[in-house]
């Protein structure tokens, strides 16, 4: 089985939101995933994160601290089961900023249905398997309360 890597960015604004995007694609039903993805060869997870970012959101900036690891199995859009070995980097999204798709691949443009800022009231009011990974609403109330 290959293995990928990939970044994923816990990007939450002044509010305590979250960036999610809705994901659709032929292996499961849509479901709300936070930005981010595969490395390049060559690149380093810090790396792939800031360029992530740029590209999915349109903002540049550094990336913060990695919040969790996670090794799962699961296809991708158009691909088949591969191992993923995952960072999730928080990133303090700055006051005014828009978000826009600066680089999207073509993947992206046809599996991309929309994002949404989401509060973990909003979160918790929706069925887990909404959400992929299940734990992301428990990964942004551990984020909140360090806040705090």
């Amino acid at each position: 089985m290959e293995t990928r890597k990939s970044s994923r960015l816990i990007i939450v604004d002044e509010s305590g939101r979250l960036l999610l995007f809705l994901y659709k694609d032929e292996h499961q039903s849509p479901f709300w995933a936070t930005v981010g993805g595969e490395l390049k060869p060559g690149e380093g997870y810090a790396e792939a994160a800031k360029r992530e970012l740029y590209e999915e959101t349109g903002l540049r900036q550094e990336v913060g601290e990695v919040l969790r690891d996670r090794d799962e199995v699961y296809a991708v859009a158009r691909s088949v089961p591969a191992r993923w070995l995952e960072k999730y980097f928080l990133v303090e999204w700055p006051s005014g900023a828009d978000v826009f798709a600066a680089k999207w691949t073509d993947e992206e443009k046809s599996t991309i249905q929309k994002w949404k800022w989401w509060s973990l009231e909003e979160m918790r009011e929706e069925k887990a398997s909404q959400f992929k990974p299940e734990w992301i609403p428990d990964l942004l109330h551990s984020v909140l309360r360090k806040r705090a």
